[in-house]
């Protein structure tokens, strides 16, 4: 890291004495005595929210990015924090767009004249990693081009380093700090950035989420024009639609705001438990409505650059997480938190229920209507906190979202019950997940590749068994069963053969690892055995 940057960044950690952030009690005795000397300067009158804040914006667009991703983790930051994190704003002054026609004329090997009918060189925005300019292609359609910032990939890469440094120093002396992962919030922040400056990855990003809702009443997401597309450029589809946090151009088109609202919501389930692919940068810039069919209003997504996705596992333990909450069924939310993995296999289960009856009770006694689901979730993980819950990173994404919908939502109609549009939802989706034609649509993709690895199976049931104690007695038997199998009839090979299939599955359930990979093999195999036993 260049040694100006460092200085940068001292400076202005000591002009809004940051370091008052880290508790005195808990500072290491070299630290308390390299900071002495700041006691001889006067105290800011800012909170140390606004400070943070204010520090962030000055040290440049990677750091403001940083701040936006811990705005949405009101479950490990102070409210007063979150509050202020949640101001930064990532706009900065265009390059000049002299570099930008450079810069796609050499992405795509022709001159913006030879490639476009017309080419506005004054930029429609400009954020910190990109800026966007409007064009009509030669064939007559109207686009947006979307140009990385030169160098930016560098300066990146700079900031990045040097928040890893400092995660590993919170790490180490931040109470808490191994607690909160940051060395894995950073890393996970250095996989989310380095998607924005792949603008073929947020185009097949773009492509899957428009896929996905082909034909819906419900989201349109624009046309990626590939010919036009490269790693620092990206061509896209213009979309003519209303800011969606421009109330009054809304209700002046006579817009159901109702419907806009439950729609929104279910977007968002839909993305999370039916596709398994989320936008995760809903956030109202990147939000508009179509001017078309006010009464039945339907949303126009942009930016795609951030996606999100969850395990099969995540997604199980998550909705039932949800809807046992919703019924106020503490213990199971206990237990679901500890068979997740979420918090620790010996963390006491009735003590971690009572805490969370402790949280939600007072929550609950509102009218659903009134109550934040987001924020219900952020309480439940609050709470696990206490009992060493690690850091969730496949789970910041998820909560970010909600927490942009939400908001949105409720700032679009404000009588919206979320729970009342999720909870059906819920309910239907956990139904389906069981469902026959379910597991019949599992063994259809998954049925070759466990033909495939049949002939192993034995042979790994049997190692799985070998390197467990307890199991050894039924190894045995498994072993001789299977070797009989073979001289009797086929009836009876296939009953041998359904519980190898069984005992395989019951290995899955009770081996980490494996469990880990066979969630869906498990269903699978349990209903080949099914299968096999009443097999004739």
């Amino acid at each position: 890291m260049p040694v100006a940057r460092s200085f940068t960044i001292a400076r202005v950690f000591l002009r809004y004495r940051l370091d008052q952030l880290l508790p005195a009690a808990r500072r290491p005795l070299w630290l308390r005595g390299l900071l002495s000397p700041l006691k001889l300067m006067p105290e800011s009158r800012l909170s140390r929210g606004a400070r943070l804040r204010r520090a962030l914006e000055e040290l440049g667009p990677i750091f403001v990015k940083f701040g936006q991703l811990l705005s949405t983790r009101p479950d490990l930051l102070p409210a007063d924090i979150v509050e202020e994190l949640d101001r930064l704003q990532d706009k900065v002054p265009p390059f000049p767009s002299e570099e930008c026609v450079a810069l796609i004329e050499q992405a795509l090997g022709a001159s913006v004249d030879e490639l476009f009918a017309d080419f506005d060189r004054a930029p429609l925005a400009s954020a910190s990693v990109a800026q966007v300019h409007s064009a009509v292609l030669l064939s007559g359609e109207q686009v947006v081009v979307k140009v990385l910032r030169p160098g930016i990939e560098k300066i990146i890469e700079q900031d990045l380093r040097l928040l890893a440094v400092i995660a590993r120093w919170i790490e180490r002396w931040v109470p808490d700090g191994r607690r909160l992962r940051p060395v894995e919030v950073v890393e996970d922040y250095r996989h989310t950035i380095e998607g924005e400056l792949d603008l073929v990855r947020e185009a097949a990003n773009g492509t899957q989420l428009k896929r996905n809702f082909a034909n819906s009443p419900l989201l349109y997401v624009p046309e990626v024009y590939w010919d036009y597309t490269r790693q620092n450029v990206l061509v896209l589809e213009r979309i003519d639609g209303i800011p969606v946090t421009d109330i009054a151009q809304l209700r002046a088109q006579n817009t159901d705001m109702k419907l806009l609202a439950e729609r929104g919501v279910e977007i968002f389930f839909k993305q999370v438990f039916e596709h398994n692919f989320f936008h995760a940068d809903m956030h109202p810039g990147n939000i508009f409505v179509s001017r078309k069919h006010p009464q039945r209003p339907q949303y126009i997504a942009i930016d795609t650059a951030i996606v999100g996705s969850l395990s099969r596992e995540d997604q199980y333990y998550l909705a039932r997480n949800l809807l046992a909450m919703f019924r106020r069924d503490y213990r199971m939310v206990a237990e679901l938190h500890v068979q997740s993995g979420w918090v620790r296999r010996d963390t006491p289960v009735n003590s971690f229920e009572a805490a969370i009856r402790a949280v939600c009770e007072p929550i609950f006694e509102k009218p659903l209507g009134e109550i934040s689901f987001a924020r219900v979730l952020i309480s439940l993980f609050q709470t696990a906190r206490r009992f060493d819950m690690a850091v969730q990173p496949q789970l910041v994404l998820l909560q970010k979202t909600l927490l942009n919908i939400e908001g949105l939502g409720r700032q679009l109609y404000p009588q919206l019950d979320l729970w009342k549009t999720a909870h059906p939802f819920l309910e239907r989706w956990m139904r389906e997940r069981i469902h026959p034609r379910t597991i019949i649509g599992e063994i259809k993709r998954y049925g070759p590749e466990w033909l495939e690895k049949f002939p192993q199976l034995p042979q790994m049931v049997f190692s799985s068994l070998e390197q467990s104690r307890d199991l050894a007695p039924q190894l045995q038997s498994i072993g001789d069963k299977l070797a009989q199998s073979q001289h009797r009839g086929r009836g009876q090979y296939l009953r041998r053969v359904a519980g190898v299939l069984l005992a395989a599955g019951a290995v899955a359930l009770a081996s980490p690892q494996w469990a880990a990979h066979l969630s869906t093999g498990t269903w699978v195999m349990g209903a080949a055995a099914l299968v096999l036993l009443l097999w004739p």
